[in-house]
């Protein structure tokens, strides 16, 4: 076997992983993938005061690493992760808009995080992936999913409206996102987070630039702006509190990834669990050099898998190609100032949308398994973990503190070990 795929070129019907369509048409799917992970990928860097021209850098270098971990057998393309955004934010203080003033603080901490990642992926690649299965089935997962959306909850209601203006404009994105999702098909439904921030930033030009209702947009940022250069790297700086607070995402993001896997393994009818490890491995050393460089933690697409899912086109050259076009548009610090013109009110409305949607995929974690919840080990599991997330439940050890995010992670895989047992 070769390291790396050797693409079989296929012009009609379902397109494997190691085949792939005619270039032209591959560039053309790798562009749609970068449109499909753009408005999340935007987004999580605003939220927590991160550069996105980073992270748009480090989203497509992250890519390319796990394509050359994972030997180009794995479809999935990695983008900035949500997960980390709690934790971040407790870490750092930060309320936002605007640029996080502790970066560093939280860039140890993604490190940190990677490594710990790392450290699971090579675990699994030498005893298989049984052990995770065993201490996170979904009742656990399905929780920790749903707690992260619930626990951003408040950020966009009670830190990103300064004026009722801005709580109407919230309104209005979101309604104009559930629009989108409704009201459209084909890849305008998928784009519904990105679309409904157009729309909703274009709505909010036209009452404050043109009628005065708000603070106004201004585009000089974006005119004086250079269309090529260096984005705003960071450096990180190891805070042993925000490292401890911030490495226990990593659990997460092996519920985001094992479920990746077994997702693309179920669309393909390739089994790929052999490559789980090296998935892991992959994904913390892009969230290590991410972090080193300034960017977000990654984590494998669901959006991307949901734009596999439509076309049936599986090809690992797209993301190659999705990778390589993210990388271009990361040097763009038009693009970089382009992104930072959109209102915090509409950012809050959108924040809304998503933190909702990622409550709703664990929920949806535990339909798709036929979780039983009338076993009271899977009923106090999950009851007790949404209330610790969602309450923000805080232990505190010395100047140690863990949030709400990290005691329901770990609450719940304990409490299941613990309940089990019987």
């Amino acid at each position: 076997m070769s390291l790396f795929p050797h693409w079989r070129e296929k012009t009609e019907g379902v397109v494997g992983p190691d085949e792939r369509l005619p270039w032209p048409q591959t560039v053309a799917m790798g562009v749609q993938h970068v449109i499909a992970m753009f408005g999340a990928t935007v987004l999580a860097p605003l939220l927590m005061g991160f550069n996105p021209n980073v992270a748009i850098l480090m989203s497509g270098i992250g890519t390319l690493i796990f394509f050359v971990v994972v030997g180009g057998r794995v479809p999935s393309y990695l983008g900035s992760s949500f997960a980390f955004i709690g934790v971040v934010l407790a870490a750092t203080g930060h309320q936002g808009p605007g640029s996080n003033a502790n970066l560093g603080v939280a860039l140890g901490g993604i490190i940190a995080c990677g490594a710990l990642y790392t450290l699971i992926g090579c675990a699994v690649a030498a005893t298989g992936t049984r052990w995770i299965e065993r201490f996170m089935p979904p009742v656990v997962t399905g929780a920790v999913v749903a707690v992260i959306g619930l626990n951003l909850a408040a950020v966009p209601i009670k830190n990103m409206t300064p004026t009722a203006f801005d709580a109407w404009m919230q309104a209005v994105t979101f309604v104009s996102v559930a629009l989108v999702a409704v009201y459209t098909r084909g890849m305008l439904q998928r784009l519904l987070i990105l679309v409904g921030l157009v729309v909703s930033t274009v709505v909010y030009a036209v009452l404050t630039n043109g009628f005065g209702l708000g603070q106004p947009i201004d585009l000089a940022p974006v005119a004086k702006a250079a269309w090529f250069g260096l984005p705003a790297f960071a450096a990180p700086v190891f805070e042993p509190g925000a490292m401890l607070l911030i490495a226990p995402v990593a659990v997460i993001l092996v519920a985001e990834n094992l479920g990746h896997l077994k997702a693309v393994s179920a669309m393909t009818g390739q089994d790929l669990d052999r490559y789980m490890g090296r998935a892991f491995i992959g994904d913390g050393l892009a969230t290590m050099v991410s972090g080193a460089g300034g960017g977000t933690g990654v984590t494998t697409y669901a959006e991307n898998i949901g734009v596999m899912a439509a076309t049936k086109i599986y090809s690992t050259a797209m993301f190659v190609v999705a990778a390589l076009i993210a990388v271009v548009l990361g040097f763009s610090p038009k693009f970089g100032a382009l992104i930072q013109t959109v209102p915090t009110a509409v950012m809050g409305g959108v924040s809304i949308v998503v933190f909702g949607l990622i409550a709703v995929a664990g929920a949806k974690i535990w339909v798709d398994n036929r979780v039983d919840f009338s076993d009271n080990t899977n009923l106090i599991v999950a009851a007790v973990t949404l209330i610790l997330g969602t309450g923000d439940y805080t232990l505190t050890l010395g100047q140690f503190k863990l949030g709400g995010i990290g005691t329901a992670t770990f609450g719940a895989i304990l409490l299941y070990a613990l309940l089990r047992r019987r």
